[in-house]
């Protein structure tokens, strides 16, 4: 029987929250593009100021010394603040990450001209005044710290738009699947009726199982060992039609059962390997399921024979399934899963590939 009480179901309220407007400003990635994009800034106002000094590299040094404490600190408070700011709207995120950057600006630019500038022992004289260097400053940092939130705004908007996009595109492919999937089941049971009508009525027993898996949603997770049911319950319908023509050789004995794999993944493979190869070889033939758990990542080859002069139309109905099946895994996996089919003395070669994951 399927335990539907083991699937691990993703809320929408799930991937909002692990997906916040602002990045993770306490990572080391963003903190690096924050600091080489700080001293890029540095360069340009040097760069500004040349034809007004003599020494480019004495202007550099201390643009960059005012600029990289100002990005740092503001990283840092964002940083402290990130629990705060990700429990707010984005319009107040936005307001107050503005602000703190601000604040920063304005209490490093007041330190900085009273020790650089003002003091009798400042390392230079300039010739404009406080005034209109606390303007500078705070121009330059709510310019560009408008920029930036805009930009992270419009980020967070495109990437929620993709996602959108990406859930229904996945709902049209589980409407696909359902239907393809259980009508093949159902010509079976027809097939059987009049000629079997013993092991047409077991058929309709397992048939009721893959009801219930059919109608678990796409977008969650479940144990690989639902899978295997799965695919079992559908190879045995299969086995009253085909009867000797159909054999399989399972080697999956490495990949642990509470590794975690979208519903109906592995079986629809199985299912194009008797409809577009078993099925039309009078000799029927054996379809070889390897899995392998390699790298924290699980690999599956499935291998079926096929007739040396396949018709054009059981190709094309083979890669629209595995095209159906592989832009699942992409709105699940990214490009972290693999999908590939490879021809070689007439065995037909599927080869699936996903991180391993158990949570």
């Amino acid at each position: 029987m399927l335990r539907s009480n083991r699937v691990f179901p993703m809320t929408d309220s799930d991937k909002n929250s692990s997906k916040p407007f602002l990045p993770d400003f306490c990572s080391v990635r963003v903190l690096f593009v924050v600091i080489l994009s700080a001293e890029l800034l540095a360069i340009l106002l040097s760069l500004n100021q040349i034809l007004l000094s003599q020494s480019f590299i004495y202007d550099l040094a201390l643009n960059s010394l005012s600029v990289q404490w100002i990005a740092l600190s503001c990283i840092g408070l964002l940083c402290i603040s990130k629990g705060i700011l990700n429990q707010q709207s984005i319009r107040n995120a936005i307001i107050f990450s503005f602000l703190i950057i601000l604040l920063v600006t304005f209490i490093i630019s007041e330190l900085a001209w009273q020790v650089l500038f003002s003091s009798p022992y400042g390392l230079s004289s300039i010739s404009y005044t406080h005034k209109i260097f606390m303007i500078r400053a705070l121009g330059i940092a709510a310019i560009l710290g408008g920029v930036l939130l805009r930009y992270l705004y419009l980020q967070h908007e495109w990437r929620k738009n993709i996602e959108n996009v990406a859930a229904s595109r996945l709902q049209a492919l589980q409407s696909r699947i359902r239907p393809h999937f259980l009508f093949n089941c159902m010509n079976t049971i027809a097939s059987l009726t009049r000629s079997a009508p013993k092991q047409a009525e077991e058929a309709v027993e397992d048939l009721a199982e893959l009801f219930r898996a059919s109608l678990l949603e796409f977008g969650n997770l479940y144990p690989i060992s639902e899978e295997w049911q799965v695919c079992r319950l559908y190879l045995r319908i299969e086995s009253h039609r085909l009867q000797d023509r159909l054999h399989v050789k399972w080697d999956i004995d490495t990949i642990p059962d509470n590794t975690l794999i979208l519903p109906l993944c592995i079986q629809p493979l199985i299912e194009n390997s008797i409809y577009h190869g078993i099925e039309h070889l009078a000799e029927g033939g054996t379809i070889s399921i390897v899995g392998k758990l390699e790298k924290e990542r699980v690999k599956f080859d499935i291998t079926n024979p096929i007739p040396k002069d396949s018709a054009p139309d059981h190709h094309e109905g083979n890669q629209q399934a595995l095209e159906n099946i592989r832009q699942r895994l992409m709105n699940l996996y990214d490009d972290a899963s693999r999908l590939t089919t490879i021809e070689e003395n007439n065995q037909y070669i599927v080869t699936l590939s996903f991180p391993y994951q158990t949570k």
